[in-house]
């Protein structure tokens, strides 16, 4: 079944307000089936051939972006409001290193369309399907963008993933 576009929008300012504010939280898994759980401060929500559209933002170095490279997808997660503590925990540790599910004593259930888990905790679930990425290149951006976000040349992937599935608790 579609997402329903009418409901998906009537949503956007909660999203939006949540990514400006501590960010939102992107789930993933692997071939090991291990879920992680990352903030992320950038992303869009669009519509893209007549799908709807979220656009992931995810740096090459970070363990979120071998995980979604295995599965071909994620879940987007808007935390409560009382869950700056979580946004900042997993804006800061690695999943190579810590397993912050178990760290946060999150709880994590089975999407319905995906791979990755859904955030029970969270409100609002988009579960996302890749349909196809862009790497970030210096030539693609001005000196200015460059040298206040790409310092160490380690640039972004841009996942255009559908939302196949919209969640509210």
């Amino acid at each position: 079944m579609p997402v329903d576009f009418k409901k998906l929008f009537a949503l956007i300012p909660e999203i939006y307000s949540s990514l400006k504010e501590d960010g939102l939280l992107l789930a993933s898994t692997g071939s090991a089936c291990t879920a992680n759980v990352m903030t992320i401060g950038w992303g869009h929500i669009g519509i893209l051939w007549y799908r709807p559209f979220f656009i992931a933002y995810i740096r090459k170095s970070r363990y979120t972006h071998n995980l979604i490279e295995e599965t071909g997808d994620f879940t987007v997660n808007v935390p409560p409001k009382n869950f700056s503590h979580v946004t900042e925990f997993c804006g800061t540790k690695s999943g190579r290193y810590v397993d912050k599910v178990k760290e946060l004593g999150l709880k994590i259930e089975e999407s319905k369309f995906v791979k990755s888990p859904s955030l029970s905790e969270c409100p609002i679930t988009l579960e996302c399907k890749v349909i196809f990425k862009k790497e970030v290149e210096s030539h693609d951006l001005p000196s200015n963008i460059m040298d206040a976000f790409y310092t160490r040349n380690d640039y972004h992937t841009c996942y255009f993933a559908e939302i196949v599935n919209l969640v509210t608790r």
